[in-house]
């Protein structure tokens, strides 16, 4: 992986004030999406990542001249779905498959243009969706990279040819389609010896990786983990694994075509190496706030 922008600028120097305060009043958006309307209030979910990408759709607005404020750590989807229908928030980072599934709980799709296109026309009225981001946060298969060359492998599909295949995961990973059920179905992988670890692929389930107890780990794709212990994460041309891309959500009625323009470049270099990088920065030595972590994201890309 190349030098991280974002965390050389935090060792480089100490970041000024956050892009954006929290909003108190949340008011709504011009008909012309500037300054000159009332500003924009981008939402977020109750964790860092979140609050870094509306950190980021905050500052990339008022950047290009468009008033935005953050109201950040809205709870779980039930409660900001609820706000952004309302009208208490405008904006929302989200991601594609998750929010497919909320909306339509029976959905099927699991490949990125078909969960695109699914959720499109799942949405209430009165929401769209932008450009959706490259960037992903959702359930990857990893191994480590010593077993990735020994038995060559860089897929899911290249598991099939590991005799004893010994996987950790959280328990439901043993009955969701994702999951065995999956990758016997799509894969023709069978006899795996499964661990349940209840800590969402966290330090019990790297563990259990890097020791060797486990040959394959679920992880999400933006852990700081993968990167700092230099795991391999499958790819996955099955797409057992729906997709989960990062994709603004917005209010039809706080849109126009600069608010759109501003973030369709956002997710144009938004990456799942890049959520990665700044999920590592959010949680380095220093403890920046997502504010100053989307801050320096800002600057590297070119929006500050």
């Amino acid at each position: 992986m190349n030098t991280n922008p974002i965390l050389a600028g935090f060792l480089a120097a100490a970041l000024g004030v956050g892009l954006a305060a929290c909003g108190g009043d949340p008011t709504k958006a011009g008909s012309d999406g500037d300054s000159k309307g009332d500003a924009i209030v981008v939402g977020s979910a109750a964790f860092g990542e979140s609050e870094i990408l509306a950190e980021i759709y905050a500052g990339a607005l008022n950047a290009d001249g468009i008033e935005a404020t953050t109201r950040l750590d809205i709870d779980q989807r039930e409660a900001y779905i609820g706000a952004i229908k309302e009208g208490s928030i405008d904006l929302f980072p989200e991601y594609t498959g998750n929010l497919l599934l909320f909306l339509d709980p029976n959905a099927t799709a699991t490949a990125p243009d078909e969960v695109n296109k699914a959720l499109e026309a799942a949405l209430p009225k009165g929401l769209d969706i932008l450009e959706p981001s490259a960037a992903e946060d959702k359930d990857s298969l990893n191994v480590t990279a010593a077993f990735a060359k020994e038995h060559d492998v860089t897929s899911i599909a290249d598991l099939a040819e590991v005799d004893g295949l010994k996987l950790a995961a959280n328990p439901e990973f043993k009955t969701r389609a994702y999951g065995i059920p999956g990758l016997e179905k799509l894969y023709g992988i069978t006899d795996i010896a499964f661990t349940a670890i209840s800590d969402g692929g966290g330090p019990a389930t790297l563990k259990a990786l890097t020791s060797g107890k486990v040959d394959v780990a679920d992880i999400y794709s933006t852990t700081p983990s993968i990167a700092a212990n230099n795991l391999v994460t499958l790819e996955d041309p099955k797409n057992l694994i729906a997709a989960q891309n990062v994709v603004p959500l917005i209010r039809e009625d706080a849109t126009s075509e600069k608010v759109a323009a501003v973030l369709d470049e956002v997710s144009e270099k938004l990456t799942t190496e890049a959520l990665l990088e700044l999920n590592t920065a959010l949680a380095g030595p220093s403890k920046p706030s997502a504010a100053k972590v989307a801050e320096q994201w800002l600057k590297a890309n070119g929006f500050a």
